[in-house]
């Protein structure tokens, strides 16, 4: 499958980098600890030196990647994953990559965009809507979506979990994203939990439809 997508993967990887090389163009603007992660309210809570924050970190995420890239290959029902999914997985570190490129350098040299809760939140609702948009024409596989062991030996089951997973995931990629522009309750923490509900709600559904459908059957 890589070899299939090898030029999307190099264009990829490329993206990846991006944020990489503009840190070396910025070099002797910034300084020598970077703001690296970032708390409720958007305060700076970690720092790392100039050159993991510079290159360490997109060559971590690169890393990642590649790793996703292979190990999706890899999957014994890899027939079953279109080259629409495995575009969609291969774009996942690409938006990090300049999520993080824009969070750091613009809080490094004085122009932070916007508050790191408001970014955190549209990057995590992004991913929800683009995955839940997906998740209904995905076919059933051993690395790609709601992997459980009732929706693994049911193909009905998986249609079923993902067909429903699919809206909910959208619904609560909009959530979370409207979570970042209020200051009532921790936005990125109550993002979590919206992703762990959208989860949890498909799976919970799809068992009790397993359960019926088999006795059914």
């Amino acid at each position: 499958m890589l070899k299939k997508n090898k030029g999307f993967f190099i264009l990829t990887c490329i993206v990846i980098m991006l944020p990489c090389f503009v840190g070396l163009i910025l070099w002797d603007k910034l300084p020598d600890q970077m703001i690296t992660s970032f708390g409720s309210g958007g305060t700076a809570n970690g720092y790392s030196s100039k050159f993991f924050a510079v290159v360490g970190m997109y060559v971590f995420i690169l890393a990642i990647h590649t790793l996703c890239a292979i190990v999706t290959g890899l999957d014994p029902k890899g027939k079953n994953i279109s080259s629409k999914i495995y575009h969609l997985i291969l774009c996942i570190c690409p938006l990090v990559s300049i999520w993080c490129g824009i969070m750091i350098y613009g809080n490094a040299i004085g122009y932070p965009m916007l508050k790191a809760d408001i970014w955190a939140n549209s990057l995590m609702g992004i991913i929800l809507v683009i995955i839940g948009n997906y998740l209904p024409k995905c076919r059933q596989n051993y690395t790609i979506g709601i992997k459980l062991p009732w929706t693994l030996e049911d193909e009905a089951t998986w249609d079923y979990t993902h067909r429903m997973a699919g809206k909910w995931w959208m619904i609560g990629g909009i959530i979370v994203i409207l979570l970042g522009f209020q200051k009532v309750i921790d936005p990125i923490m109550a993002g979590v939990g919206i992703v762990l509900v959208v989860t949890l709600i498909p799976s919970i559904a799809s068992y009790i439809y397993y359960k019926t459908h088999t006795k059914v059957l």
